[in-house]
Formats: structure tokens, sequence, C-alpha cells
């Protein structure tokens, strides 16, 4: 388990982040998982996934579902 003897350097991934340009995709996915909230929508136990993959070429724009997290994060990548 990574950062068990160290603080996780929180500020630094921040700043990765901002450089390789993932931080307003990230903000992106975070306004999409508040959208669901104020509607209403429970969560719990659940990824907010984009309905075209992003490596697929789509986009933020394209919207967004809910998916078991097992689904979301298996290689679906040819």
């Amino acid at each position: 388990m990574p950062y068990t003897k160290t603080p996780r350097p929180y500020k630094h991934e921040y700043e990765m982040e901002k450089k390789r340009g993932e931080h307003e995709d990230r903000m992106e996915r975070q306004r999409a998982r508040r959208a669901l909230d104020k509607k209403g929508v429970n969560r719990a136990g659940k990824d907010v996934s984009h309905k075209k993959m992003l490596a697929k070429g789509g986009t933020n724009a394209d919207g967004y579902y809910l998916e078991s997290p097992h689904s979301n994060r298996k290689s679906t990548i040819s």
C-alpha cells in the first residue's frame, strides 16, 4: 500500500496534475458528481462514467452515467 510510512504529497500531486492538463478534466467529473447529487441520485458504490470513453474519442460534453466500479475500471481499450 503506497504512502504508509510518509504522508501523501497532495500539493505535489496537484501541481503535477495541473502541468499535465488533467485538472480541468477532474473538475468536470466533479461537476458531474455534484449535478447527480443535486438531482438526488444515489451514487453509493457507483462510479460516474463517460458515455463514450475518452480513450475512444469521447468528450466530457458527451455526458455521464453511473456504472459499477468493476465495469468502469476494466480495460476495454483495444
